[in-house]
């Protein structure tokens, strides 16, 4: 059986096809800024949609000499109270790898943060918690991963299907980044396993042994209850691609790649790929800079990402990539990217055409040497498109040490 979220995505690509698409030439989206509910000094937004189509907003404050995850719903235009999912003095807080909250079909929450777990800079686990009541109140947190190493644990994918979620992480329990002789089983590794809405665990599978290190991760539910998942792979000769695996009856494919870069780079990029999917129509956009050329690509998959067309470059020529994607019909996708402008970081959002590339980019903001603006979210709700951001606390830029907030952004 198909989840409310398909069915809301099919209504919701309809009515910005009409919005956003009527007469391309000169149809520009009507952009309306969204009052925020954060205070002070926040930062890493993070969106999902409910059931309903409200939208879910997470977040990181400082507080005090400690950090806090909080959340807020919105409704419309009115936001519910910030709710605090966890404060604490040892939250590992980073500006690529950050919380989330999404929700099961039945409405329970589900959000994710990092813990540290010892003392060095990089050792730290993946804790949930889940909340029956739209996050007035959490249950004790436990920790997602089978491996209780002090090493890394992040870059979590949240993805309901039927009654249950599929989370994915990367897992750096068989990884020595300080080792002095590598080989090929010292990598970081592609995990998943299932979550109830009760806190039951499946069993904690190997998706992919040899990953890059510190590249955000991404998730879709295809038709049906089938889900794939995109991350930037690492080859034996520090090719570090996007690939691709998908679920079948429940058990994962073997690895594929998206497109064949060739991007050869001996680190980690920390520029994740982003997926959606509507019905079995997939689309995947992501960072590239192989042979030094640098570019944010589009691919379109009509088969639920088993095979995907040629790549389409959508960026203008300075991206510092940071995607993300919303499927709006099974040829049209709208894509957020960053790109260095010659004022500082610029976001960008444009409708791709799986036939034609980007239709017609808008600049949404520009950060003038303030603080950076992060990784750019969005999520689909009944209200249409929305994306969050950290933005400069103050509106000029000129203040030499420039506070954080969170600016949120609707598109009708």
């Amino acid at each position: 059986m198909l989840s409310d979220t398909f069915w809301l995505k099919k209504y919701v690509a309809s009515l910005l096809t009409v919005l956003l698409m009527a007469g391309t030439a000169s149809a520009q989206p009507i952009m309306i800024e969204l009052p925020s509910p954060v205070s002070d000094g926040v930062r890493e937004p993070n969106l999902s949609s409910l059931p309903d189509g409200r939208i879910l907003m997470s977040w990181i404050e400082p507080a005090g000499a400690e950090f806090a995850v909080k959340m807020a719903i919105l409704d419309g235009t009115v936001w519910s109270e910030p709710r605090t999912v966890v404060q604490a003095d040892d939250l590992f807080v980073n500006w690529a790898d950050f919380p989330s909250a999404v929700a099961f079909a039945d409405g329970t929450l589900a959000a994710h943060w990092l813990q540290k777990n010892g003392t060095s800079s990089y050792q730290y686990d993946v804790k949930v918690a889940l909340s029956p009541d739209e996050g007035k109140t959490w249950g004790t947190p436990f920790v997602l991963h089978d491996d209780r190493s002090q090493s890394e644990h992040g870059f979590v994918s949240f993805q309901p299907f039927e009654q249950e979620m599929m989370v994915i992480w990367l897992d750096a329990g068989s990884y020595d980044n300080q080792a002095s002789d590598e080989d090929l089983s010292n990598a970081m590794q592609l995990r998943a396993r299932t979550l109830s809405p009760d806190g039951t665990l499946g069993p904690d599978m190997l998706m992919d042994a040899r990953t890059c290190t510190c590249c955000q991760t991404s998730a879709a539910l295809v038709e049906g209850s089938d889900i794939i998942s995109v991350y930037r792979d690492r080859s034996p000769t520090e090719i570090r691609d996007i690939a691709i695996v998908r679920t079948k009856d429940g058990v994962w494919s073997t690895p594929t790649l998206v497109a064949n870069d060739g991007w050869e780079i001996n680190g980690c990029p920390v520029n994740g790929p982003a997926v959606d999917a509507l019905g079995t129509a997939v689309a995947v956009a992501w960072f590239t800079a192989a042979d030094d050329a640098l570019a944010v690509n589009v691919a379109f998959s009509s088969d639920g990402g088993i095979s995907f067309e040629a790549p389409l470059k959508v960026d203008f020529g300075s991206p510092q990539g940071r995607v993300d994607i919303l499927m709006r019909d099974a040829h049209l996708a709208v894509v957020t990217w960053v790109e260095h402008g010659p004022d500082g970081e610029v976001i960008l959002i444009c409708t791709i055409n799986s036939r034609e590339g980007c239709i017609e980019p808008v600049t949404l903001t520009t950060s003038n040497d303030g603080p950076s603006i992060g990784f750019p979210r969005m999520a689909l709700g009944k209200d249409g498109v929305f994306l969050a951001w950290t933005a400069a606390q103050d509106a000029d830029h000129q203040s030499p040490k420039v506070g954080t907030t969170v600016k949120v952004m609707r598109f009708q």
